[in-house]
């Protein structure tokens, strides 16, 4: 409910923006182009979006700049879209234990544990074992992903 009433307030406020005006500031075009200001502010000190400052609080970017640069103006900032997750089998028949790991690949179960870690392996703790996914193990370790 709170989405749809800000989705509103931003679509409303980005409507009282002429789209002929060429120059528009930075809080405009964090409305239109669905930027944060503060990303947008540092960008123009760091030269890479060029803009006019015309005084205190009076940056002015030019809309064709942008729209080379972000794409056409967004009316609505994008509904941010999850990372595609992938799929797992947690399942006992479907995974290896800790100890299973380290001696299938000859390493010790504390490096086994931190490369599940590292490369934020999914693990499920049944009683006393931890187990991890044999699709994601197989691809680490045969992969030598991990070296």
């Amino acid at each position: 409910m709170k989405r749809r009433k800000d989705e509103a307030e931003v679509k409303e406020r980005a409507d009282k923006i002429p789209k002929s005006r060429a120059f528009i500031s930075v809080p405009e075009a964090g409305i239109l182009f669905g930027i944060a200001k503060r990303t947008l502010y540092r960008l123009v000190d760091q030269g890479k979006i060029p803009s006019v400052n015309l005084g205190t609080r009076l940056v002015r970017i030019d809309r064709s700049v942008m729209e080379g640069m972000f794409g056409p103006a967004r009316n609505l900032p994008q509904p941010e879209s999850a990372p595609k997750k992938k799929l797992y089998s947690l399942e006992k028949e479907d995974c290896y234990t800790i100890g299973e790991i380290s001696e299938r690949f000859q390493i010790s179960e504390s490096s086994v544990n931190s490369h599940i870690r590292k490369y934020s392996i999914p693990t499920r703790q049944i009683g006393k074992h931890v187990y991890a996914p044999k699709g994601e193990i197989d691809n680490l370790y045969n992969g030598n992903d991990f070296i």
